[in-house]
C-alpha cells in the first residue's frame, strides 16, 4: 500500500531548530530511568570520512556540532572498519562479527539474517525500548525494534519513501536528512515512555553518492578552491588491484548523476537514473534546484574542458556537493543534541556517532571507497559520554566497528554474548589506563566483482605497518611503511631489506585470520624464505 505523507517539515534546519526549542521549552527535564541505566542514541552517516570532519581535518569542512561531540567527549583517532561497504558494515556493528561470521558480506548477493543476535534484540530482552529510523539497507527488514521506519535501498534525498512496521511504503516530503531527524525527534518526544531506557539508532542517507544538497544549501560553497591531494594524479605504481578500479573521479565519476550536468542533448550511463531522482522534487524544490544548476551548466559545457582541465574541474564540484550534503547533517545533528539537553538527557545519554566507513575525497584520485587503504578502512568515531564516563579528549587505542555492539550491551549491563568478536570499548571510556588492548586490526572485503571493481582482498594493520592481499582473480601483496609513507604510494613487499617485517606481518595476519575463524585462509606465499 503506498501513500503520501506531507509532515510539514520546515524547510531549513535552522529554522526548524528554533522551532524546536520554542516548543520544547514548556517541557520539564526528565528523570533518569529507572535503576540509572543509560540511554543510547547511536547517529549513523553513510560515506563520511573523517577528513570531512574538522574535528578531525580543519582543511575543508567546518562541523561545528559533531565537533561539539569530540570537545565534550571521546574522539577515536584510531577508528576502523571491518568491511568498507555499506550493508555489510551496517551487519558487522549490529551483530559484533566480522562478515564471514554474520553472512552479510556484500551488498549484490545476501540477505541479512534476522534469526542471528544482534545488540537491538538483546536491549529489547533487556526492558530497552528499542527504535530505528532512516536507511537499514540489509534486504531484510529489522528485527529487535519496538519501532522502526526505514528507507527501501539507499533512499532518496527528496521526498524519499518510507517502509513502515505495519507494511505499508509512504512517501514523507521534505530532504531526507530533515525527515530522519524529524521522526527521530518525534518519537524521543511523544512514542515512547520516558520512565524506561532507550537505544535510538539515527541512520542516515548522507552523504552517499550523488550527494543531492538540500535546496537552502545550493549556493555553499561555490567561492571556494580545494586543493588536490597529493596524490591525486597517482599512477598506481607496484600496485595492480588500484590500478583495475573504476571509481577515478577522472574517468569513472559520472557528469550528469554525480555532478549534475544534465542536458537534453547530452547522455551518459545513469542519465536516466538522475532525472529519476529529480522527478520526485516539488514545483518549488525542481525550481530551486533548476535555478542554481542551470548556470553552472551553460559555463561548463561552453568550456569544452579535457584532460587535466576537465579532471580538477570534476574534482571542484565534488567536494562542494559533498560539503553541502555534509552542511545539513550537521546541523540535523545539531538538533538532536539540542534535544537531548533541553530535556535533562546528555548526563544519562551515551551519544555516538560514526560512519558506515570513510571515503576517497581525491586521494589517489578516487572518489568512493572498499579499498583496506585508510581514507576508507578508517572511519570517524566521536561519543559525548554520560555521568560517570571520565575519558575525555583523543582515544588513540585501535578501536573497529564490530566493538559497538560489546559496547552499548556493556553500557546496558547486558552480558556480551560468546560469539561477538569485537569487544566492549566501555573500559577505555572511564578514564583509567587499560592494558593489554589490541595492538593490529583485520579487514577483508568481499564483493567482487561488483561496482567499482575493487578485487577482493583481505589484510592486517599494525601502529606501523599494513599487509594486503588481493585474491581470487589475482593473486598480489601489498606491503606498507605508514610511518614513512602514510599515503600509501609505495608498496615495498618483496624488496631487500623488508624480510623480517614481512615474515613478522605474515605472521600476525595468520594468527588474526584463526582467531576470528576466517575461511579464506592465508597461504604463505614465500614459505621457505619467511620461516
Amino acid at each position: 500500500m503506498n501513500k503520501t505523507i506531507n509532515t510539514g517539515i520546515i524547510a531549513c534546519p535552522a529554522l526548524a531548530m528554533a522551532a524546536l526549542t520554542t516548543v520544547s521549552c514548556s517541557h520539564k527535564q526528565e528523570q533518569a530511568p529507572a535503576a540509572g541505566r543509560y540511554n543510547i542514541v547511536y547517529i549513523m552517516t553513510d560515506d563520511h570520512t573523517a577528513q570531512m570532519m574538522s574535528c578531525y581535518d580543519k582543511r575543508y569542512a567546518s562541523t561545528p556540532n559533531l565537533d561539539r561531540i569530540a570537545r565534550d567527549g571521546v574522539i577515536f583517532t584510531n577508528s576502523y572498519v571491518a568491511n568498507s561497504l555499506s550493508g555489510p558494515s551496517r551487519a558487522c556493528m549490529l551483530t559484533g562479527k566480522h562478515s564471514h561470521k554474520n553472512g552479510f558480506t556484500d551488498n549484490t548477493t545476501c540477505v541479512f539474517d534476522t534469526a542471528q543476535v544482534t545488540f537491538p534484540r538483546l536491549l529489547q530482552q533487556a526492558g530497552y525500548q528499542t527504535a530505528a529510523f532512516g536507511k537499514w539497507h540489509l534486504e531484510s527488514l529489522p528485527t529487535g525494534f519496538d519501532t522502526w521506519e526505514v528507507v527501501p535501498g539507499q533512499g532518496d534525498y527528496y521526498n524519499p519513501d518510507f517502509i513502515t512496521m505495519q507494511g505499508d511504503t509512504i512517501q514523507r516530503h521534505g530532504y531526507i536528512t530533515n525527515v530522519i531527524t524529524d521522526l527521530s525527534l518525534d518519537w524521543l518526544e511523544n512514542k515512547r515512555d520516558k520512565e524506561r531506557p532507550f537505544c535510538l539508532l539515527i541512520h542516515h542517507k548522507a552523504i552517499h553518492r550523488n550527494w543531492m544538497s538540500d535546496t537552502c544549501n545550493l549556493r555553499l560553497y561555490e567561492d571556494r578552491t580545494f586543493p588536490l591531494p597529493e596524490n591525486f594524479y597517482d599512477d598506481y605504481a607496484g600496485r595492480e588491484a588500484a590500478a583495475a578500479q573504476e571509481m577515478s573521479i577522472d574517468k569513472d565519476m559520472d557528469l550528469i548523476y554525480d555532478l549534475k550536468m544534465n542536458r537534453p542533448d547530452k547522455s551518459s550511463r545513469l542519465k536516466a537514473l538522475y532525472e529519476k531522482f529529480c522527478n520526485r522534487m516539488d514545483s518549488a524544490q525542481r525550481r530551486a534546484w533548476d535555478d542554481f544548476y542551470s548556470p553552472i551548466i551553460a559555463d561548463f559545457y561552453s568550456r569544452n574542458l579535457s584532460g587535466r582541465e576537465l579532471a580538477e574541474w570534476k574534482y571542484q564540484r565534488y567536494m562542494r556537493d559533498y560539503l553541502k550534503v555534509v552542511k545539513s547533517l550537521d546541523d540535523n545533528v545539531g538538533r538532536v543534541l539540542s534535544y537531548l539537553e533541553e530535556h535533562g538527557l546528555l548526563e544519562n545519554t551515551l551519544v555516538v556517532y560514526t560512519s558506515d566507513q570513510g571515503f576517497y575525497m581525491g586521494e589517489h584520485g578516487w572518489f568512493d571507497k572498499r579499498f583496506m587503504y585508510e581514507e576508507s578502512f578508517h572511519t570517524p568515531l566521536v561519543m559525548m559520554l554520560p555521568k560517570g564516563l571520565n575519558r575525555r579528549g583523543e582515544v588513540p587505542e585501535m578501536v573497529q566497528n564490530i566493538d559497538y555492539a560489546p559496547t552499548f550491551l556493556s553500557l546496558a549491563g547486558v552480558e556480551v554474548p560468546e560469539e561477538m568478536q569485537g569487544v566492549s570499548l566501555l573500559p577505555l571510556l572511564t578514564g583509567e589506563k587499560v592494558e593489554g588492548w589490541r595492538s593490529a586490526l583485520y579487514y577483508h572485503y568481499h564483493e567482487y566483482p561488483a561496482e567499482h571493481s575493487v578485487k577482493r582482498h583481505y589484510g592486517v594493520r599494525d601502529s606501523r605497518y599494513k599487509l594486503i592481499h588481493f585474491y581470487n582473480d589475482i593473486d598480489r601483496w601489498e606491503l606498507f611503511d605508514l610511518e614513512n609513507d602514510p599515503y600509501e604510494m609505495h608498496n615495498i613487499y618483496g624488496e631487500r631489506g623488508t624480510e623480517g617485517v614481512t615474515r613478522n606481518m605474515m605472521h600476525l595476519l595468520d594468527s588474526m585470520q584463526v582467531l576470528y575463524d576466517d575461511p579464506v585462509r592465508l597461504r604463505f606465499p614465500l614459505n621457505d624464505k619467511l620461516q
